[in-house]
């Protein structure tokens, strides 16, 4: 397992636009559709299919720009790849300012108290809001291991 297949798993992988439970158009693995891809309406310009190509480019720079928005900060920089990855994929569903809302959870990352980090995590309206998807961060947390 790898970020890669995770947030292909967690966020899904469509290749056609669809709107998401916010109304907001998107395609790809979890990726809002931006105005090049939107007419004057606000609606898709295609309604085609994307190519996987297509959608390995997108999510690979989505990837960056979430791996880019966390990497001056201390609490990420110190993590292993595994737990890295698992704040990667919180701030992908989340964004980075997102994840920036959880202190204590930071916080305990900072102190690499895995157990707090987790349960900062469950306790959280994210999570309920992601159900599983949570519950398997948790536990990569807390194991240091791909989940």
């Amino acid at each position: 397992m790898n970020l890669i297949e995770q947030l292909r798993r967690d966020e899904g992988v469509r290749h056609v636009p669809y709107q998401d439970s916010r109304g907001f158009w998107t395609c790809g693995v979890g990726r809002k559709l931006t105005s090049d891809y939107l007419g004057p309406d606000g609606n898709p310009l295609s309604m085609d299919p994307v190519s996987d190509e297509q959608v390995n480019q997108w999510l690979q720079a989505d990837i960056l720009t979430v791996q880019n928005g966390l990497a001056p900060y201390h609490w990420y920089q110190i993590q292993d790849e595994v737990r890295r990855g698992a704040c990667e994929n919180m701030a992908f569903n989340l964004g980075v300012h997102g994840l920036l809302h959880f202190p204590h959870f930071i916080a305990a990352l900072d102190m690499r108290d895995w157990e707090t980090a987790a349960e900062e995590m469950a306790d959280s309206e994210w999570a309920k809001q992601v159900g599983d998807r949570a519950k398997r961060l948790e536990q990569q947390i807390l194991a240091g291991i791909w989940v």
